[in-house]
């Protein structure tokens, strides 16, 4: 078998001395060529519209974030009210319970060992003079 070497040419340095004085005309060139286009009217109109329009899409974008935000805050707080209105409605169940007439009744003969009156064990005392004519 014989043994085949592919020898590769030598490199040259990619950057000389002259590319880069024409790369760098080039650029000088073109970035006059850029300042010139934008200092005429028309282009200079357009990017100001483009700038207000980018201006105005953000505005949009944020203030949908903000709805966003408050919606949620919102729907919070009909769930804590709808809590709210669910334990008022049951606190007035409680309260209209604890006040029956019956209740009270039971719960003072059986504790307090107290009776009703019978209508001979009544006593009506007359209101004085001056509470009677109304001073």
């Amino acid at each position: 078998m014989s043994a085949v070497t592919v020898e590769r040419p030598p490199r040259e340095a990619v950057l000389s001395r002259q590319k880069v004085r024409q790369g760098l005309s080039r650029t000088v060139s073109l970035s006059q060529r850029i300042f010139q286009a934008l200092c005429r009217r028309d282009v200079a109109i357009s990017l100001g519209l483009v700038a207000v329009l980018i201006a105005s899409a953000i505005g949009v974008v944020i203030s949908a974030h903000e709805n966003r935000q408050l919606f949620n805050t919102l729907s919070e707080l009909h769930m804590q009210r709808d809590n709210y209105q669910r334990e008022w409605s049951q606190l007035l169940l409680e309260q209209s319970a604890l006040s029956a007439y019956g209740r009270i009744e039971r719960r003072a003969t059986e504790d307090m060992d107290m009776i009703v009156p019978g209508r001979g064990s009544i006593v009506l005392v007359p209101a004085p003079l001056a509470v009677a004519a109304g001073r």
